[in-house]
């Protein structure tokens, strides 16, 4: 199935086969959800089956939208299809630019919207095994500290994201 995504294209945005993207390195849209319930995290690890950063650990998930789809009910949808979560509406926390090396040739140039949801305790979690392998709830400070650590466990995303926009996606957690 061949799967189109929006992307800057010669300054245009155009829809551009996600994979051709990734190789090319075309800037891209893209959005990241972190699903927290008292001041831990739900990540993911990502499927083998997946074609870059396979059996890293990630937030809890992420994607591209579909051509003029909504990045809110992009996150929804994706919450679903990848982690059967239901029931919750993330909140817009910020838009991250960054550009990384994600393995095998590829590049992740992308535009990011990035969403927050605040989980009740007894949320069902029923992983997709085609999209994640592992789910495991772990305090934002132990996450912090074990990306620092063991950065190769996790995506070039989440290290991004926890080293250089900690403040603007999880501010509320912030001690002072």
């Amino acid at each position: 199935m061949t799967i189109m995504i929006p992307a800057w294209d010669n300054g245009n945005l155009t829809p551009v086969e996600k994979l051709e993207a990734h190789k090319r390195g075309l800037k891209h849209k893209a959005i990241s959800v972190f699903v927290m319930n008292r001041g831990r995290v739900l990540i993911q690890q990502r499927a083998m089956g997946k074609y870059h950063t396979p059996g890293l650990w990630a937030n809890t998930c992420c994607t591209h939208p579909e051509w003029d789809e909504d990045p809110a009910d992009c996150a929804i949808r994706r919450l679903d299809e990848e982690l059967g979560i239901t029931g919750l509406y993330p909140a817009h926390r910020d838009q991250i630019e960054y550009r990384a090396d994600v393995g095998n040739g590829l590049i992740e140039h992308e535009v990011v919207e990035v969403f927050v949801a605040d989980a009740p305790d007894d949320l069902k979690v029923a992983p997709n095994p085609d999209e994640v392998m592992a789910t495991r709830w772990v305090d934002f400070y132990d996450l912090s500290a074990d990306v620092a650590r063991h950065p190769a466990e996790y995506t070039p995303w989440l290290r991004i994201y926890l080293q250089e926009h900690k403040a603007a996606i999880f501010g509320d957690l912030m001690r002072v």
